[in-house]
């Protein structure tokens, strides 16, 4: 493939939908559509996200037996969905403080060790730019509403016999889904 140019088409106040032009090896043109968390793409080289916009947090109780999943309303398919508690970096924070604050914010639970980091991986491959970090760990204390009036979530604990039973019947993000079938088997 032989990167032309990329074309902004539209602004959002969370993403911006771009219009990448290139050649391919039989010299045809084509138009692949992305949206990126950057509103300032200018060239090819821009679209290589070079720092995390989000953290996914993989959480397991202290007992290590049951991991943490949210069960969210997601506009975009419509529906209730499985998913890691997950958010975007703020400007000046660090992925750590990002983990914190976002499983504070949607579940009320205190995230208290962190054992290990998944480094950066991509949203939708298909179709963006946006890397994340998987933050590891344990969380413990009492579950709250989300802070958050955008988002309606109800987070829970779960044994590695409910995911396998959630697994067959229920719609999960993508990255969820796997970690939770190789978890769930162990």
């Amino acid at each position: 493939m032989k990167f032309e140019y990329l074309e902004k088409k539209e602004q959002g106040k969370f993403i911006t939908r771009y219009d990448l032009h290139y050649r391919t090896e039989d010299d045809k043109e084509k138009t692949y559509e992305i949206i990126s968390r950057n509103p300032d793409l200018k060239d090819f080289g821009d679209i290589h996200n070079k720092k995390p916009d989000a953290v996914v947090l993989i959480m397991h109780d202290m007992s290590g037996e049951k991991i943490l999943i949210n069960k969210e309303f997601r506009m975009a398919p419509g529906a209730w969905v499985y998913n890691f508690p997950a958010g975007l970096i703020d400007p000046g924070e660090v992925p750590e403080e990002s983990a914190r604050r976002e499983l504070k914010e949607e579940t009320g639970l205190d995230l208290i060790a962190i054992d290990d980091w998944i480094g950066e991986s991509y949203s939708a491959v298909g179709f963006s730019n946006e890397k994340n970090v998987c933050c590891v760990g344990r969380a413990d204390g009492s579950f709250a509403k989300s802070s958050s009036t955008l988002e309606e979530i109800e987070p829970g604990w779960y044994t590695k016999e409910q995911v396998r039973e959630l697994l067959k019947t229920q719609p999960f993000a993508a990255r969820t889904q796997a970690y939770c079938y190789l978890w769930s088997r162990q």
